[in-house]
């Protein structure tokens, strides 16, 4: 029998498409069809229900195959109402190991169940029905697996069919009730995953998840340590953990040491059929703050001096070392080890980094793994992490023995630095971030992922072979979900998730946990959600990053990264402030039992995000107007005080409200006051506003300014451009006032004149033009603080070339008079114009908006921070040269001014030099000129994490500059060469004399023709 894709589609998961064609044959000597989760499930009829059936499993399984028995049953009850058994009946569900489950063996036995494509695979489930498997038994619907984590993956994948999201516990999301719940006729499995070993780090977990966790499951039980985390908080994670597919655990490692905080933990790990492992600074199963807790100066546990130096201390750190593995071996816990050696907090390590001694580490560790295990080494399975400084170390020549697996990481902020290049028995993993503590500067606070980018990268390493080990940072797990979900749902099976089902994987994620009526909708706002945070981390709102003359790389944390030009601050703030409607009328549309899930999961991201924006709008808005003795710059110092107070009321909604309390203290991290150097130190550049380890609660920085104002009026007058110098005439600059030029074939925000008043009383202003061509949208009227006046060019009354005129406004006894250019290009210098067309001195493109493609390219939507990009494909495409026929892009301008010179700007994704290859490159050129190679890469390290890489990731942008030399204004031809894949390019810019200073770049410009 067959199954027909539409007949998939229902109102629970099991509503969503299968992978290939969904399509699933019953009877013997069939391999199962990869499907996806769960899309065996109908709640309309099947071979199978499953309302009331009893799940059963053998006492001989595996202990976690038994547990997750239980776990079906409670998610059962959850959708169904009615409780299911344990015990067999006519029509039971039946749960086991193949090879480990008398009852699953006996099934095989008798040839009633096929487990062919299963048998001696890796985490490989089938779920099937099966007619007469025993006496007393009619029929039963068998959930088996290849090894104990298949079938608990089997048993779980059950549950999202029915409809219990993953995060059913963790954001207090119900199921839909259904009445009635059936499994399809056939064999199903949703195959053997691509990587081996999938998992996530709890890391930078405080304030949050180190407040909220041990008053919730109770303080840790090593002595002197109440803030560690128990078993009781790890069996949390360890079942979202599987209920995603994932196997494998980084425990948290700040003041924290997995195996004291709780003895349970190992067991408990052991018991759920987690993998556990210790992140890149905690070698040979052990926590490093198992070393910091018993050592001090002069002292440590093994006779040594208490140093973490493997020069200075090393029979004391192999003893160290000992322990751990002996400690893995006694429990009889699944580990993966990680080899090598870092400095103690995550810093380089203190003997330097000579190859020779991390060579004779990594001997020295696999021989203790060999004495203590009594096997060889490559029977243990273990890790080389190449985090930071550490790659230098696979640079400069030195590899690890064939059989450890080599883990390539990002650079904190989502660029893999490395991808493989040579075949390894061991193969290659991944450390991806989702959270980030370290230069540049901490996000930790919400989601900031952008799927696009995660799905290029993650693209990237599996096409490059990389599948043995990927493990995410996902700070405190709670908050992260989206990426979280997709990170390990990818791992499993990157095939099914080409760029093109993305929409579908947001909207299937909406579906699971908020249901099939509003899941178009919410996936929609989760999409833009990440384009826009894509942008700029919120820490990072009050932080610009510009260069000196000489190129030095210059922060500034009392400002903010937008412009007011352009009206650029406002438009991103009023991106945010639309999402943030459009999330409120979802919620206002969901039923009252999912408001709480609706608020951890999409509501408080949303909602405090934009809020934020609007505080920075305010507060950097009133600094300008403080300045410049604007009466309104009071008010916006209180409208930045709202935005603080609301800030700290959604936090206490999520505390005290939400769930009725349950995660009172998580959303204690602070993500305002960054740079604030006077109220918490040196640091306040780059890490959470903290003292003495301790999170301090947000307050406004840079703060406020409340101004006193005369009695009487005064006239100020502010130009649209000129707030960024904060100038204002007529006594704040010596410069004529004069607005950015008109043009006919403008795309930027209309330009305004602002008139303000400098004192309490109100007065009459009028604008005056001297020409009959410019327009004032309201040219007299009152003012009481301030008002804006657009001004316009009526083209039909424009003479043709370059206009001027004059704006005089009067007021308060005053007047100021500003100065307007009109450039109307003549009939003759447009004629024959194509592409996109130069207004302002400028000509801006989204990259996306190529007039002709040579080669394979593939456009990447919303990877960008304003729109797509475009990238070479496939991305394991060799380094080209370019020229000739090679892969480029072409986009058609017309340049309306003269100039001997441009300036091509390219902005592309701040990716990493990933491939053997020396650099990352791109090619530019005009016309028939030979095309200019670029370096994006130069002068940025991702190892020393340097400013210029800092400035890279934090304004998640690459701006890279090309000059070139063209003979005469007209049509032109510019042209995007490829030269190395993985080159992400979003915009393109040409200067040509009048390009602004704006954070995301003007509008794109008229094209025409």
């Amino acid at each position: 029998m067959s199954v027909r894709r539409r007949t998939v589609l229902g109102a629970g998961l099991a509503a969503v498409p299968a992978l290939t064609s969904g399509v699933a044959w019953a009877g013997d000597g069939a391999d199962p069809r990869v499907t996806d989760p769960g899309s065996y499930i109908s709640f309309t009829g099947g071979a199978f229900s499953l309302v009331g059936a009893p799940v059963v499993v053998s006492s001989e399984d595996h202990p976690g195959v038994v547990r997750v028995a239980g776990d079906l049953r409670d998610d059962l009850e959850r959708v169904t109402g009615v409780r299911p058994g344990p015990a067999i009946g006519r029509f039971p569900v039946l749960v086991g190991t193949i090879g480990r489950s008398p009852l699953i063996d006996r099934l095989v036995a008798s040839g009633r169940l096929d487990v062919s494509g299963v048998r001696g695979r890796w985490e490989t489930s089938l779920q099937t029905v099966v007619d007469h498997p025993m006496p007393g038994v009619e029929r039963a619907f068998v959930i088996a697996g290849s090894d104990p984590r298949g079938t608990i993956f089997g048993a779980y994948d059950v549950s999202y069919g029915i409809g219990v999201s993953p995060w059913h516990w963790w954001d207090d999301v119900p199921p839909v009730h259904r009445d009635a719940v059936y499994v399809r006729p056939g064999r199903w499995t949703q195959g053997t995953p691509a990587v081996r070993y999938r998992g996530v780090f709890v890391n930078d977990e405080n304030p949050a998840l180190g407040t909220w966790a041990p008053a919730f499951f109770g303080p840790g039980k090593a002595p002197g340590y109440p803030g560690g985390f128990n078993a009781a908080f790890y069996e949390k994670v360890f079942e979202v953990l599987l209920r995603l597919k994932g196997n494998y655990l980084w425990p948290a490692v700040w003041g924290r040491a997995f195996a004291e905080d709780d003895p349970e933990n190992h067991r408990r790990a052991a018991e759920y059929g987690i993998v556990m492992g210790t992140s890149h600074e905690a070698p040979m199963m052990r926590g490093i703050e198992e070393w910091n807790r018993h050592a001090s100066t002069g002292h440590d546990p093994y006779g040594g001096t208490g140093e973490w130096s493997y020069r200075r201390n090393p029979e004391a750190v192999r003893a160290y070392w000992r322990a751990g593995v002996q400690r893995m071996v006694d429990q009889g816990f699944e580990g993966v080890v990680t080899l090598g050696m870092r400095g103690n907090g995550d810093t380089s390590l203190p003997d330097g980094d000579g190859i020779e001694l991390m060579q004779q580490i990594i001997a020295d560790q696999r021989r203790i793994i060999e004495e203590v295990t009594g096997r060889p080494a490559a029977e243990t399975p273990q890790v080389w992490t190449l985090y930071k400084e550490v790659q230098r170390y696979w640079d400069r020549g030195l590899r690890a023995p064939d059989d450890v697996t080599v883990v390539l990481t990002d650079d904190n902020w989502g660029n893999i630095r490395k991808h493989p290049a040579e075949p390894r028995p061991g193969g290659y993993g991944l450390y991806y971030h989702f959270d980030y503590v370290g230069a540049g500067r901490n996000y930790k606070w919400v989601d900031t992922a952008n799927l696009r980018n995660v799905w290029d990268q993650l693209h990237q390493a599996h096409a490059y072979g990389n599948h043995g080990l990927w493990v995410a940072n996902v700070g405190d797990l709670k908050g992260n979900e989206v990426p979280a979900e997709f990170f390990l749902t990818y791992a499993w099976n990157p095939d099914a998730w080409p760029l093109d089902r993305l929409p579908e994987w947001e909207e299937r994620y909406a579906r699971q946990n908020f249901g099939p009526a509003q899941a178009p909708a919410i996936a929609a706002v989760l999409s833009a959600y990440g384009r826009l945070q894509a942008r700029r981390k919120p820490e990072l709102l009050n932080r610009r990053i510009t260069l000196s003359d000489a190129g030095q790389v210059v922060y500034d944390d009392r400002q903010t990264p937008y412009y007011f030009a352009h009206r650029e601050l406002e438009r991103a703030t009023d991106d945010w402030r639309r999402l943030g409607r459009q999330a409120d009328r979802i919620a206002r549309r969901l039923p009252a039992a999912l408001q709480d899930a609706w608020f951890e999961l999409v509501g408080y991201e949303v909602t405090a995000t934009a809020n934020l924006y609007g505080l920075r709008e305010a507060e950097f808005t009133n600094l300008l107007y403080a300045r410049q003795g604007r009466a309104a710059a009071n008010a916006r110092a209180a409208e930045a005080e709202q935005a603080l107070a609301r800030d700290l009321a959604l936090a206490d909604r999520f505390g005290t409200s939400v769930a009725n309390g349950k995660w009172k203290g998580f959303q204690t991290q602070p993500h305002i006051d960054y740079g604030d150097v006077d109220r918490y130190g040196p640091n306040a550049g780059w890490q959470q506003p903290e003292k003495d380890n301790t999170a301090l609660p947000d307050v406004l920085f840079p703060a406020v300014r409340r101004i006193d104002l005369p009695e009487a009026a005064e006239l100020g007058v502010s130009v649209d451009g000129a707030e960024d110098t904060g100038e204002w005439w007529p006594g704040g600059s010596s410069r004529q006032p004069a607005l950015p030029g008109f043009s006919p074939h403008q795309t930027r925000p209309q330009q305004y004149v602002e008139v303000f008043n400098r004192g309490r009383t109100s007065f009459e202003y009028e604008v005056s033009p001297s020409v009959p061509w410019l327009l004032v949208d309201h040219p007299r009227g009152r003012v009481d603080q301030q008002v804006r006046l657009e001004v316009r060019v009526d083209w039909t009354r424009a003479p043709a070339g370059r206009a001027e005129g004059t704006l005089t406004v009067t007021g308060a006894g005053d007047c100021v008079t500003v100065r307007c250019v009109a450039d109307r290009p003549s009939p003759r210098s447009l004629r024959g114009s194509r592409g996109f067309v130069e207004a302002g001195g400028y000509v801006a493109i989204d990259a996306d908006h190529y007039d002709r493609a040579v080669g394979e390219w593939r456009r990447i939507d919303g990877i960008g921070r304003t729109g797509a990009g475009m990238t070479p494909w496939p991305v394991t495409s060799p380094r080209r040269t370019p020229g000739g026929s090679s892969p480029h892009l072409e986009y058609e301008v017309t340049l309306l001014t003269p100039a001997d010179e441009v300036t091509v700007w390219a902005y592309l994704s701040p990716r990493n030099p990933a491939l053997p290859a020396d650099g990352l490159r791109y090619a530019v050129s005009f016309d028939d000129a030979p095309p200019q190679s670029v370096d994006i890469t130069e002068g940025a390290d991702d190892g020393l994490l340097n400013t210029t890489w800092a400035r890279n990731t934090s304004d998640n942008i690459n701006r890279t500059a090309t000059r070139h030399r063209l003979t005469s204004p007209g049509v032109h031809r510019l042209k995007l060469w490829m030269v190395d894949p993985t080159v992400v390019v979003q915009r393109l810019l040409i200067d040509v004399g009048g390009l602004p200073e704006l954070y995301l770049g003007p509008v794109e410009s008229r094209r025409v023709g």
